[in-house]
């Protein structure tokens, strides 16, 4: 079984669905197959509200990208999956996937992304999350 986990995305100055969220829930509604189960992780309520497939998990609990890949090993194990589609925006998959993949040691982890470029300002922090990421796995090996 196939799970595809749709990671929030908030500007955290509104009670609204943020468009880059929005866009993930759309390209995740283009992409699920028949027999894929189905996480919305982070803003879950909100990306319910604008979901038009079929039933889903909600994590409705997380707040970073750490705490998505959690949730998301968690459905997995659920679900009995046997793969992951991470379903972010494709200048954040990067660490998505590896943060995913160090949860759920041999289980196949992909990404799958919209359309759409970061601001300078999301690029900036990404990149500077992404450069860390060596030394969290690292410790978090320990």
């Amino acid at each position: 079984m196939r799970l595809v986990a749709v990671l929030g995305f908030s500007g955290r100055r509104s009670d609204d669905l943020h468009d880059i969220c929005e866009a993930r829930v759309r390209h995740a509604e283009q992409i699920v197959e028949e027999g894929d189960a189905v996480l919305l992780s982070g803003e879950a309520d909100l990306m319910r509200g604008a979901w038009n497939g079929h039933d889903v998990l909600l994590d409705p609990h997380a707040r970073n990208t750490r705490q998505n890949a959690k949730a998301v090993a968690l459905a997995a194990h659920r679900v009995g999956a046997d793969e992951v589609v991470v379903v972010t925006s494709s200048w954040h998959a990067p660490r998505a996937r590896a943060l995913v993949r160090s949860d759920l040691p041999g289980v196949p982890v992909s990404s799958s992304s919209p359309e759409g470029r970061p601001s300078p300002r999301l690029l900036v922090r990404e990149l500077a999350c992404l450069a860390m990421l060596p030394l969290f796995l690292a410790r978090r090996a320990k």
